[in-house]
């Protein structure tokens, strides 16, 4: 199978141990107990399946990107920016690179006006949470999606017609070369499940959120609304990446799946929801290559059938 990412190691096999030099740099800026090597990746997407990464970060500071990005690409080690892992699938073999994973220690929300300045790290359901205890209205959208404020920026997440780019007015990011930019809403070409950060080498570490003054008890009946819609027409009690695929221009996936005949198709462990079969879900038995074989047989059969490229919002890391 073709890997979308760099190449890993045989299942059950650990991975090559980083460079003495590299550890040593690393422990020069991280403190020891946020360094986890040789880390099972399955601990840290929500399909719960993937091999071991050579070496996992946790970053609690700005300061220790600043200090291992330029580094690492400057010695040429492969590297991957992880959130909560919500939209990821790790390969069994694993992955050969760090790992620098930006979540709670960088999670910090602070109100401003009308506004929340927030680190790439808080999660998008308490993004959403800390909005209504405050008043504000906009992130309703956001408090069911798993993912973290840094990555829901990147891939510009939405749920029932709402979306980030509705409510981002700026943000930071650091570049490969360790310099902190900001940038505008107009500035982070947000388009249908992407922004400029996909095709440039930028690290979201914060961003400032717009909003509107609004009642605590009407925007938490909101909430709660999006939150029935959800446990009715969504497998949530299923491990999963959420919408596996994108929605195609004039049509929707999961009936587009359902027409092709593939509701319960399953590999493995892995299936296509019952429920909804815009997801590929994790019935407790997958592995990663079970779920990439099902993405690919669906992608190849809607195409087949009614000529329609299915283009996945899952990302794939490493070798299956």
């Amino acid at each position: 199978m073709v890997s979308e990412a760099l190449p890993g190691y045989a299942k059950g096999v650990k991975v090559e141990k980083i460079s003495s030099a590299i550890h040593e740099f690393i422990k020069a800026n991280v403190p020891g107990e946020d360094i986890l090597l040789d880390e099972p990746m399955c601990k840290h997407t929500t399909f719960r399946v993937g091999g071991r990464a050579q070496c996992l970060v946790r970053i609690s500071s700005i300061r220790q990107l600043e200090k291992l990005i330029p580094y690492l690409k400057t010695v040429g080690v492969p590297y991957f920016v992880l959130g909560n892992g919500s939209n990821l699938l790790v390969g069994d073999k694993g992955y050969k690179g760090i790992v620098l994973q930006i979540g709670s220690k960088m999670g910090t929300a602070m109100v401003e006006g009308a506004c929340i300045r927030a680190g790439a790290g808080l999660a998008m359901i308490q993004a959403a949470r800390c909005a209504q205890e405050n008043g504000l209205s906009g992130l309703e959208f956001a408090s069911g999606i798993p993912g973290t404020l840094g990555g829901g920026i990147v891939m510009n997440a939405g749920a029932y017609g709402g979306e980030m780019k509705q409510v981002v007015k700026e943000v930071t990011v650091l570049s490969d070369q360790g310099e902190i930019l900001t940038l505008d809403n107009a500035s982070m070409e947000f388009g249908y499940r992407t922004s400029v950060i996909k095709n440039r080498p930028f690290v979201v570490i914060g961003a400032l959120l717009g909003l509107v003054p609004g009642k605590k008890e009407e925007i938490f009946e909101r909430m709660e609304a999006l939150a029935k819609k959800r446990r009715e027409k969504q497998p949530i009690e299923y491990a999963s990446a959420g919408s596996t695929f994108k929605r195609p221009e004039g049509y929707f996936a999961g009936k587009l799946i359902m027409d092709t005949g593939l509701k319960g198709y399953r590999v493995g462990g892995a299936m296509v929801s019952e429920k909804h079969c815009g997801f590929v879900i994790n019935t407790g038995t997958a592995t990663a290559a079970d779920i990439a074989q099902v993405i690919w047989e669906v992608q190849e059969r809607v195409k087949d059938k009614f000529g329609v490229t299915l283009e996945k919002e899952v990302i794939f890391l490493g070798d299956f």
